[in-house]
């Protein structure tokens, strides 16, 4: 999406405050002298050289996750003397763009949106990222990601946290009492579906209502889909306007992902027939799993904390999530997902030490300890993830096997991405014929 935030995890684990380390004694006031018995101080040897100094950095992480985000850097400035300035916003992308056109930018921003990225590169208003920041990225993270962050052979820098979209939720409990197994395909999928509704669970609950960015749980469906019916190479085409956003391929997806969410026999558990889908907020979506009132629910990791609060979220607990299936083996191991990106407005060589760092794997890992984190760098260590669905998205994000691709909409421009096709999609929930959907957004594309 490309204007609103999507829910992140803010919530605070007991204990997470004696787990952030004030190393103030790795060195002297301006970072630049060490002590021999100052070990913990070693791993930043690289950034030395910049004490005294101060990077502001401005996004849209706030409340609780912000305080753990300040908290995973906080050795890292007392060891060097670099002071990290935070700012989050709820007006991120809006104020983000005042800011830069004011000539007020942050040093360094964590973005999104790849459109946005793109926008501010187009425009000259991004500092290439260092020599050494593309090292350290291109060593820790798959190619799949460093592409977003790529405009014109220029890269400006690399991903943060990460979010995996392809989930579909579930009762373990639900699953034994009834016999069922996870299933491991699209075909398993609908029979499993289909023995829902033999049983008397309606198979699905789905919400799509979002206040002003109502619609955006119904493209992931699209996404999803699509990436597992063709090419990585044709979703890229889609997403760029290489190919009609009505392509025949594209209707077949959206077709496909109709069979689920516009079946009566299949949706909307705890909430009434198709056309509530429109009306549900995707918050309370998934909640009727709990009271078996349906049996699944497709949504991103994020949604973990969503459940009340004393859902054990665990393969064995109350509720989990596995992979949404394969349709085509062929096209590989897709995930949908999304995340932020670091990059920079200047180029003073402290903030290319701050770039570099959240680059690398000592970072992912300091910030993965404090808990609530998802990172698609390799360099993240899986005993450091505890959270069992942050666990399992990094095993998804690590995996060789794995072809990732960004949030589509997040990709396409506002107008299309966080617009036509958001409003089109609850048109189509609503009853609207797929082609006369696609082809409405396929005209709003800018020309």
């Amino acid at each position: 999406m490309a204007v609103f935030a999507r829910p992140r995890q803010a919530f605070v684990l007991a204990g997470v405050l004696g787990l952030a380390v004030g190393a103030t004694a790795c060195g002297s006031d301006d970072g630049d002298n060490l002590s021999a018995d100052s070990p913990e101080c070693a791993v930043y040897e690289q950034y030395q050289g910049n004490g005294g100094t101060e990077v502001s950095i401005y996004a849209s992480i706030r409340d609780a996750e912000a305080d753990l985000l300040e908290q995973s850097w906080e050795q890292f400035a007392d060891c060097t003397g670099i002071e990290i300035d935070y700012e989050g916003s709820g007006e991120f992308e809006a104020q983000l763009q005042v800011r830069v056109d004011g000539g007020n930018a942050p040093d360094i921003a964590f973005i999104p949106q790849p459109g946005l990225l793109n926008r501010f590169a187009q425009a000259g208003k991004l500092k290439p990222a260092s020599a050494e920041t593309k090292a350290m990225a291109e060593e820790n993270y798959a190619a799949d990601w460093l592409q977003y962050s790529t405009v014109n052979g220029e890269f400006y820098g690399a991903p943060l946290g990460s979010n995996v979209k392809s989930f579909v939720w579930y009762s373990p409990k639900m699953f034994q009492q009834q016999g069922w197994s996870v299933p491991t395909s699209w075909d398993d999928l609908i029979q499993l579906s289909d023995q829902a509704a033999a049983d008397g669970i309606t198979p699905w609950c789905v919400g799509i209502e979002s206040g002003d960015a109502t619609g955006w749980p119904a493209t992931d469906w699209i996404e999803d889909v699509l990436l597992r019916t063709q090419t990585p190479e044709v979703y890229n085409q889609w997403t760029t306007h290489a190919i009609p956003f009505n392509d025949p391929r594209v209707v077949d997806a959206v077709d496909r992902a109709g069979t689920i969410l516009r079946n009566d026999k299949y949706v909307n558990g705890g909430y009434g027939g198709v056309k509530s889908i429109a009306t549900t907020s995707f918050q309370e979506a998934g909640l009727p799993i709990l009271q078996e009132e349906c049996a699944l629910h497709r949504q991103a990791s994020f949604y973990a904390n969503q459940w009340p609060e004393e859902s054990e979220v665990a393969e064995d607990g109350d509720i989990f999530a596995f992979y949404f299936p394969p349709i085509d083996p062929a096209k590989g191991k897709p995930v949908l997902g999304g995340g932020e990106f670091t990059v920079a407005f200047e180029d003073r060589p402290e903030v290319q030490a701050v770039q570099t760092y959240l680059a690398s794997g000592e970072y992912a890992n300091s910030r993965a300890k404090l808990g609530n984190w998802v990172s698609a760098n390799m360099k993240l260590d899986l005993s450091n993830v505890t959270n069992p669905i942050d666990r399992l998205s990094v095993e998804l994000l690590q995996d060789t096997q794995t072809v990732f691709r960004f949030d589509g909409s997040d990709l396409m421009p506002a107008a299309v991405g966080a617009g036509t096709f958001w409003k089109e999609m609850v048109s189509w929930i609503s009853g609207k014929d797929t082609a006369a959907a696609l082809a409405a957004i396929e005209s709003s594309w800018p020309s």
